[in-house]
């Protein structure tokens, strides 16, 4: 009899980053930016921030690695290390 095996999602899946697929609120967001919630959706309207994901009917949040990576940009722009 032959052996069935199953290949999970992690395995299937190419690497990534955990930042890169994890789910971020509201709060978290202002925490890495120091931006307000204001601020935050004016940026997002002038598609110069990441847009939220949305998870539900009254759900939204933001993917961790896109705001870091935007963060980043920042620091780069001005020559720093993030």
């Amino acid at each position: 009899m032959a052996r069935k095996t199953s290949i999970t999602s992690k395995q299937a899946a190419a690497p990534v980053s955990d930042q890169s697929r994890r789910f971020i609120k509201l709060a978290k967001v202002k925490d890495y930016t120091s931006l307000s919630t204001s601020e935050i959706y004016r940026r997002i309207a002038a598609d110069t921030f990441p847009a939220q994901v949305t998870l539900g009917p009254k759900s939204v949040a933001w993917i961790e690695g896109e705001i870091m990576a935007w963060c980043e940009s920042l620091a780069a722009r001005r020559g720093e290390a993030a």
